[in-house]
């Protein structure tokens, strides 16, 4: 299994960014790193034997940020994705490629998903710890 890791001020500071960004109706989505459920059992109790007990009804093996069916409306930027609204702004040009910082995203691939299994950037057990010894701060 894997999920996201985020810090809660990573969190606060995305949404406040994209106050700047939006242009209305959009949904943001933050690329952040991933982690195994394993590295992370390691990382918090490193002596402790690790049992694998399968997954429960309900839990899922991965997190899904872009869902492949809204892959016509994603688009990525260098640090996040954009799910555009499928509805029309008439007041506005419907343009979410270019946002209110001057950032310029692209279209993903048809059948995109962004999922923390896919993800390119996972912690270590090490970066686990680090990571949430920047989050007490």
């Amino acid at each position: 299994m894997t999920r996201f890791w985020i810090t809660l001020q990573q969190g606060v500071d995305f949404v406040l960014k994209n106050f700047e960004r939006m242009h209305g109706g959009e949904i943001f989505v933050p690329k952040i790193p991933s982690v195994r459920i394993t590295d992370l059992a390691k990382a918090y109790a490193p002596d402790l034997p690790i049992r694998i007990i399968g997954i429960r009804p309900g839990e899922k093996l991965h997190e899904v940020m872009c869902p492949a069916d809204d892959s016509h409306l994603t688009l990525e930027f260098d640090d996040h994705f954009v799910i555009c609204p499928t509805i029309k702004f008439y007041s506005l040009e419907n343009d979410f490629s270019l946002n209110g910082l001057g950032e310029k995203g692209k279209a993903v691939e048809q059948g995109y998903e962004y999922h923390s299994g896919n993800n390119p950037h996972f912690l270590n057990t090490k970066e686990i710890l680090e990571f949430d010894n920047q989050a007490s701060l």
